[in-house]
């Protein structure tokens, strides 16, 4: 049987349904609302907290909100912040690249999303005065993680424009 021509050129590379439209647009915008969000958590919280007393508040052992776990866990937010940020940016590049790579970038992207927003959260309830001012919004966070994680993991897996853009 001879292969379909809408399928397959003489080269094995496949023919069909490819280029960044279709449900990539709203990867893109994902990823580029991401990497704003990021950046504005950085500069609006991460490193406001270093520089307008909140540290030395939740981190002195004198204070009333001392908690031996804020520091690690500050400096733990701000770093993955920062780290993250990059990585969007080179996933963000790789992706206009169309790089063969995207796939597997993409799926650490969402992953780690999720594993970090758990973690977080795992951290923030061992410190009182945050678990005390969870407002659930972070167990919905996480749902909502959880379901972009499955939904799209098994685009980049199953997708036949993922197959068909990423594959230098």
């Amino acid at each position: 049987m001879e292969p379909n021509i809408n399928e397959i050129r003489n080269d094995n590379v496949r023919l069909g349904v490819s280029g960044l439209g279709g449900w990539l647009v709203l990867i893109q915008i994902g990823l580029i609302l991401t990497l704003i969000q990021l950046l504005n958590q950085i500069i609006t919280v991460d490193l406001t907290i270093f520089t307008d007393g909140t540290w030395q508040l939740l981190t002195s052992k004198g204070s009333d909100f001392y908690d031996p776990l804020w520091k690690p866990t500050l400096i733990f937010e701000t770093v993955y912040n920062i780290l993250f940020s990059i990585f969007t940016l080179f996933i963000l590049v790789q992706f206009y690249r169309k790089k063969g790579i995207i796939p597997r970038l993409m799926i650490v992207f969402y992953s780690l999303s999720l594993l970090v927003g758990i973690f977080d959260y795992i951290m923030l309830q061992q410190i009182p005065l945050a678990k005390e001012l969870e407002d659930g919004s972070s167990i919905r966070d996480i749902i909502k993680s959880a379901i972009t994680c499955l939904i799209w993991i098994l685009y980049f897996l199953r997708s036949e424009r993922v197959k068909n853009t990423f594959i230098q």
